[in-house]
């Protein structure tokens, strides 16, 4: 028997289908090891992270483990991307596999799990470490910023290395429409018998350092205009191309506006048609098709009569694209109708239509301007009349517009203005006019999916995280919905006022700086100890200059440090500061695990020898009334007060193992028994 893991329990069913009886197919359903929830769980100066099975993932983990014993071979088929990799390691250490055979494909269909079986490879370490250097930046950004930040606030807050710079682009928007001051300008628009306009063009008539016409009574004596003279009529042909295929991105983007749904949503609707062999892979930056795809559809497209692009079309990828899968299509261009709920056959619709057009001619425009010249204030005014009529629909005969770059009001495209043949030096007349009174526009705040449209054009995030990121920042009350868009809370605007100016991780371009680097370690082009050495390095240095911005008065404010416990691996802190009841002052080095509890001297500046400090127990002093701590000498056991060295009482350890009140011989204020 051969053993095929999938990550999706979606899939089993359908890929244990192609493959037949000689085959048994599972899920891991996702990550089956993650970092400590309650602990760094990273250890320097390599940064090591320590994984631990998820509660589901050691269910998964036993299972796996029993089926993989009896399997001739382990075929990994987790998600074509880093995630994907990572979990494949994951599943592959834990169940100590010797020779984990990989397998990848961008869609559900027999022809795709038999080719990628056939080619089987091994694992793509510099995929693992790529993931695992975002999950330990991640957790860095979480662990050690988050605990100063909720108590500079006097709240519980967290900030992270992506949803922080998401939080700040609401907030920068917000604040824009806040201060934003209304303009009023003006203009002049003249309409003519048959139905055609011309708009007085202003530009010539504004003063030194304006951007509107500000005059209305100059704008009133432009609308009053009536006699015109042709200064010139030109005509001309428009060609308009069509949308390339979907990305992660421009499919929430189109979804949101055409459909009405959350990037959360589409991605769900999305991952639904996929496991079911509806649709190629949803997580990607690449707008452009396989060559054996185009093939299909340009046949699909001229056997429906539809006019083709001479030559298949190509796209220019953004900037940072990883194009590791192709654009979002359909398995099999010819169905027309895929999914179950109502949702998810509109997205299929969505995708199958952008798809098909994409291979589609040109839409062509003849287009027709004229400009007329009038008299004003005895200075030439210039009229533009501008329309067009489309005259070939190439792509527009299965899609009207670009539904992810639509305006978000869902407005429609102005009517064509019937701009007649006139020729040169043709005097015109003009029915009648008016004056536009118009007024600048704020910013609109963002939606859920142009939020991403923008994260997408800063570098911020990859395809998999953006409906996370969203999620996210809504889920932590950083933002909220309003009508569509997205509004910042109090607590959303307090958090971003607290990290800027401190914090690099909140710069967009760091940001997109860092997302270059985990490209980077996954084509191996950057070692992750590398990547991850400068990223702590300069974390710890802005969480120091935090604390004492912000928490400079505060007692026992913890600094983390490069150096590692013994005992456990993990980062050390240094403690430093005025104890509390005023005996005197404390500077040592303390294990950042809490439950490791272990602490070091300050030996010049760095830890000395490790001393394990023993718990207090729940005895008092009878001297001071502090906890008393049992502790163990070459001359046997004895209890001593935690106090010390301010109380230098000593207790005996009774017969029953508590400490010996009653024996006064047993209790010295020097340390040694009477």
């Amino acid at each position: 028997m051969n053993l095929l893991i999938l990550e999706s329990p979606g899939k089993v069913k359908k890929v244990q289908s192609f493959l037949g009886s000689d085959w048994k197919v599972v899920a891991s359903v996702g990550h089956v090891r993650d970092l400590p929830e309650r602990e760094l769980g990273i250890g320097l100066p390599d940064f090591t992270p320590e994984y631990l099975p998820t509660e589901r993932g050691k269910e998964v983990l036993n299972r796996l483990k029993g089926l993989a014993a009896s399997a001739s071979a382990v075929y990994l088929a987790t998600d074509p991307d880093r995630e994907g990799e990572a979990i494949a390691w994951h599943i592959a250490d834990a169940l100590r596999l010797k020779t984990p055979k990989r397998v990848t494909c961008g869609e559900i269909t027999a022809a795709a799990i038999q080719a990628a079986i056939k080619n089987p490879r091994s694992l793509d370490m510099a995929l693992v470490a790529a993931q695992e250097a975002r999950r330990v930046l991640d957790r860095f950004c979480g662990y050690l910023v988050s605990g100063p930040l909720s108590r500079a606030a006097n709240e519980r807050l967290s900030a992270g290395r992506v949803q922080s710079p998401a939080v700040r682009l609401v907030v920068e928007r917000e604040r824009a429409i806040r201060d934003f001051v209304a303009v009023t300008h003006y203009g002049a628009e003249l309409v003519f018998a048959d139905g055609w306009s011309a708009t007085w063009l202003t530009k010539p008539w504004l003063q030194a350092g304006e951007e509107y016409l500000l005059d209305n009574a100059l704008a009133d004596r432009a609308a009053a205009v009536r006699a015109l003279t042709v200064k010139e009529c030109k005509e001309s042909e428009s060609r308009t191309a069509p949308p390339a295929p979907f990305t992660t991105s421009s499919l929430q983007q189109a979804a949101s506006n055409a459909l009405k749904l959350t990037p959360k949503q589409t991605m769900q609707l999305a991952q639904k048609l996929y496991e079911g062999g509806h649709i190629t892979y949803m997580r990607t930056d690449s707008p452009n098709l396989s060559a054996e795809a185009v093939t299909e559809i340009r046949a699909f497209c001229e056997a429906q009569g539809w006019s083709l692009v001479d030559k298949a079309r190509t796209w220019k990828s953004k900037d940072g694209a990883q194009e590791a899968h192709e654009a979002i299509r359909p398995t099999h261009i010819d169905v027309e109708e895929a999914g179950d709920p109502p949702d998810e056959q509109a997205l299929y619709r969505l995708i199958r239509l952008r798809t098909l057009a994409s291979q589609l001619a040109d839409a062509v425009y003849d287009v027709r301007t004229v400009r007329l010249g009038a008299d004003v204030d005895g200075k030439e005014a210039v009229f533009e009349a501008r329309g067009r009529v489309l005259r070939e629909q190439g792509w527009k005969v299965l899609i009207a517009t670009d539904a992810a770059t639509q305006d978000e009001e869902g407005e429609a495209d102005a009517p064509d203005n019937p701009v007649p043949m006139l020729p040169q030096g043709e005097n015109v007349t003009a029915a009648s006019g008016k004056l536009l009174t118009k007024k600048t526009k704020p910013p609109t705040r963002f939606s859920e999916a142009s939020l991403v449209r923008e994260l997408e054009n800063r570098g911020i995030g990859r395809p998999a995280t953006f409906a996370a990121i969203v999620d996210t920042i809504m889920k932590r009350e950083y933002v909220r919905v309003e009508k569509r868009q997205l509004v910042p809370t109090l607590l959303g605007e307090k958090v971003v006022d607290l990290l800027a100016g401190v914090f690099t991780f909140l710069d967009y371009d760091f940001t997109r700086m860092m997302e270059d680097s985990l490209d980077a370690i996954a084509g191996g082009k950057a070692s992750y100890r590398e990547v991850m050495n400068k990223a702590h390095a300069r974390l710890v240095s802005e969480v120091t200059a935090f604390t004492a911005k912000y928490l400079g008065q505060e007692r026992n404010a913890p600094k983390l440090t490069n150096f590692t416990c013994d005992a456990c691996g993990k980062a050390l802190v240094h403690m430093q500061g005025q104890r509390k009841d005023g005996s005197g002052t404390y500077d040592f080095f303390a294990c950042s695990d809490r439950a490791c509890n272990t602490s070091y001297a300050n030996v010049d500046g760095k830890p000395g020898d490790a001393r394990k400090h023993t718990p207090p127990t729940k005895f008092k002093c009878k001297a001071c009334g502090k906890s008393l701590v049992r502790r163990e000498s070459a001359k046997g056991a004895f209890f001593g007060c935690s106090g010390y060295p301010g109380c230098k009482q000593l207790y005996q350890v009774a017969d029953d193992g508590k400490p010996d009140f009653t024996d006064k011989k047993g209790i010295s204020q020097k340390g040694g028994k009477k």
